[in-house]
């Protein structure tokens, strides 16, 4: 089921103060898409999911689901939560502690007046597909924090809903259980087919999870995109910032992309050739590098094309590999280095720096 937002915006009054928690929103989720909102807390994420659910009233704009309008200013057209179509999961999961798993699952077809049969089938069936048929008759308050998740999800399954919206969901887990049940939730939403619209801060889950992701700031679409697309390719700082570890460092255009399509810039690492950025000669960019594609080699080395020689600032260990600081002129770059590689702070390393990897963005 696609979904259409048309130039929607919020605004909230407090202590005398107006809060622009949407301006000018407009997107498109594509049918049977995972679509995830990521921006930093206060971005607006939350309030464009309520606005599409119908929990929260904007202050213009349209909304659409499917082919039909469900909310619209100037139309005067506002269709009430219950009336889209559409299951929702909190951050708080909302899993009621007095209730076994059936019953938290089945609530929202009892009081609809669902007939019994067909909520004992309906409800075995989303227990089934989320593998806790065995736990329905087990107390909410004996579920583990990823059953508790699950629960919620068959909750908002039940009613099959054309478009499922997560908000937060997996926040207040445990590292660890937080990417088991990011697995099982991919899982989930792929044997579904349905529309999926995902909120989070958390870049990995946006990775892991999505087929589009648009990133928010200040109430604001920054950029929209495929994971790839976002992680390799960005257009801004910002974004190639916020959705990994980057290195960032100021550049000025050398030379616009010649023959071989690489754009050339001079920066505190030297004359580096980068990914294809039409840019004039003199524009100001910001070079953005990713530390796992930084190679550091032990030992000085001659200048080449590319080349990059520094010294190592510190060494971190962080299990699988150490976390280097290299250090060049004045620019720091970190880098992921293999501990077999056996390197001291202080020592002298050089690498080669692949122009596929070097990512110009705005400044």
């Amino acid at each position: 089921m696609e979904i259409r937002v048309e130039g929607v915006s919020k605004h909230y009054r407090s202590e005398g103060k107006t809060i622009q928690a949407l301006d000018d929103v407009t997107l498109t989720i594509a049918d049977r898409q995972i679509y995830t909102l990521l921006g930093p807390s206060g971005c607006g994420k939350t309030t464009l999911l309520r606005c599409i659910v119908g929990l929260e009233t904007p202050d213009s704009g349209e909304i659409r689901i499917g082919g039909d309008v469900v909310w619209s200013k100037p139309r005067g057209i506002a269709v009430p939560p219950e009336q889209r179509g559409l299951g929702m999961v909190f951050q708080t999961y909302a899993i009621w502690p007095h209730m076994n798993v059936f019953d938290n699952v089945a609530y929202p077809l009892q009081v609809r007046g669902t007939p019994r049969d067909e909520v004992r089938a309906r409800v075995a069936k989303a227990l089934r597909f989320v593998q806790l048929e065995d736990y329905k008759q087990r107390p909410a308050t004996r579920l583990s924090g990823g059953q508790q998740q699950r629960v919620a999800l068959a909750r908002a399954l039940v009613a099959e809903p054309r478009v499922i919206l997560f908000d937060e969901p997996l926040s207040n887990l445990d590292a660890k259980l937080r990417e088991e049940t990011r697995k099982e939730l991919r899982s989930f939403l792929g044997q579904l087919q349905i529309t999926a619209v995902y909120v989070t801060h958390d870049r990995v889950e946006a990775l892991a999870l999505s087929d589009a992701i648009t990133v928010m700031r200040a109430g604001r679409i920054v950029e929209t995109g495929t994971p790839h697309k976002i992680y390799f390719d960005a257009d801004t700082r910002f974004v190639a910032d916020f959705i990994g570890r980057a290195n960032l460092v100021p550049a000025r255009v050398r030379s616009p992309p010649g023959a071989d399509g690489h754009t050339v810039v001079d920066c505190a690492l030297g004359h580096i050739a980068c990914q294809r950025r039409d840019a004039a000669a003199g524009a100001e960019l910001t070079l953005c590098l990713r530390p796992e594609f930084i190679h550091v080699v032990a030992g000085a080395a001659p200048p080449a094309p590319n080349r990059v020689c520094g010294r190592v600032a510190s060494l971190t260990f962080v299990g699988e590999v150490y976390e280097a600081e290299i250090g060049v002129g004045e620019a720091r770059l970190l880098a992921r280095v293999d501990p077999d590689l056996r390197l001291t702070e202080g020592d002298a390393v050089h690498f080669h720096l692949d122009p596929a990897h070097c990512l110009l963005v705005q400044a």
